[in-house]
This record gives structure tokens, sequence and C-alpha cells, in this order.
């Protein structure tokens, strides 16, 4: 059975930049790697409604952070056999966000911390309830709140399907999000947390990555 590794951070935090280097390092040595990102749009119909009510769809659903984090776990929900078989056939299953982002998200949508009750409640839906497996390490990319908003920007007007959402136009919320995953990473919630900031060495995370699968 493979390793379960999420990598967790902000809009524009570079998390597919990472996961990409990562991967190509870790095939390098040999390892059979996996990816996928959440939400997954155009693949899941839940994904694809939470996109659209982020930018302004369906009435008022987004105004719901409850229907919103339910939208993304029931987008993770649909994909555990294909994580299933994906951690069966790998050694290592490297995800662009999971079950953390949606804690982290709707607890600083309601201005709560990391003990919060969304937190909790989201942890209780998706891992006890859809029963989605439990990371074995997750990977927190913590970078500026200014550096991430301003990636994500420039790949909003170079991509119009990446056009900034509801969520990515607040900095208020991105910075209250950031605050949210430091504490998630700082109680090791939910399993290990390593974190990896801006100017790190992507090597040295695959490096270390490679030792953890090796035991």
């Amino acid at each position: 059975m493979g390793a379960l590794i999420p990598v967790e951070g902000l809009d524009g935090a570079g998390k597919r930049t990472l996961t990409d280097a990562v991967v190509t390092d870790l095939r390098a040595r040999g390892l059979r790697i996996a990816t996928l990102a959440f939400p997954r749009y155009g693949v899941s119909v839940h994904a694809d409604l939470a996109a659209e009510a982020l930018r302004g769809g369906h009435g008022d659903l987004a105004a719901s952070v409850n229907a919103m984090a339910l939208l993304f776990a029931l987008d993770r929900a649909d994909a555990r056999d294909e994580l299933s078989k994906l951690l069966a056939d790998n050694d290592i299953v490297l995800l662009d966000r999971y079950v953390a982002s949606n804690a982290a998200y709707s607890a600083a949508r309601l201005h709560q911390d990391a003990r919060g009750e969304i937190v909790a409640w989201i942890a209780e839906l998706e891992f006890a309830r859809f029963e989605l497996p439990v990371p074995n390490v997750q990977i927190l990319l913590d970078v500026p709140v200014d550096v991430a908003a301003e990636r994500a920007r420039l790949r909003g007007e170079s991509d119009s399907s990446r056009a900034l959402d509801a969520y990515e136009k607040d900095g208020g919320l991105q910075r209250r999000t950031g605050t949210v995953y430091r504490e998630l990473a700082e109680t090791d919630w939910h399993g290990p947390w390593w974190v990896h900031r801006s100017g790190d060495d992507p090597a040295t995370l695959a490096a270390r990555l490679a030792e953890y699968v090796a035991g």
C-alpha cells in the first residue's frame, strides 16, 4: 500500500509546480508515483457546482459555508475508489489539496481557528462518514499571502479558465486561511505535517519522501 501525501496551501502558493518537481525527482529514483488534484473540476459534478457557485451561480449556495464544504467533500467521496486503486498500485500518491483545504478555508470563512466547530465537522464528515483514507504525511506549502495572491492573479490573467473565484479575490480570507493552515500543521491535525517554505529545495523534500517510504 502506497503513502498518501497531500500538498496543501493557499491559492497561488505553487502546489502544482512543487508537485511536478517532486514527482520528477521521485520517478528518477525508481519510485511509482501517482497524482490527483482536488477539486476535480470537469470530472466531478460536485466540484463543478462548487466552482459555479463561487462565480455567482446557483443563487445563494456560496453563502453557506457548510453547503460549499459538503460539495467539496462529496467530490472526494466520489474519488474514494480511485484513491484506493492508486494507493494499491503506487509507492506514493501525491494530492494537490485534500481534506485539510476544506477545513482551513471553511474555518477562515467563519473566522474560526483550527479548533473550531467546522474543522471538527469536516473531519467527521470526510474521514469518518465518507471513510476517506487518512494521509500518511501532509505537506504545507507555506508562502507569504501577498506572493500567493499575485501568482493567482497572474495565472487568472493568462488562463481564462482559471480566473479568480470569490475565495481567491478575498485577501482577508486568504490571510485567515493561511493562519488556520499553520495551526493545523502545528497541531499535526490528522497525522504528521511537514512545512515546505518559499526557497526550500524540492529535491530535499523528494529525498525526505523517498526515505519515508523506504521505511
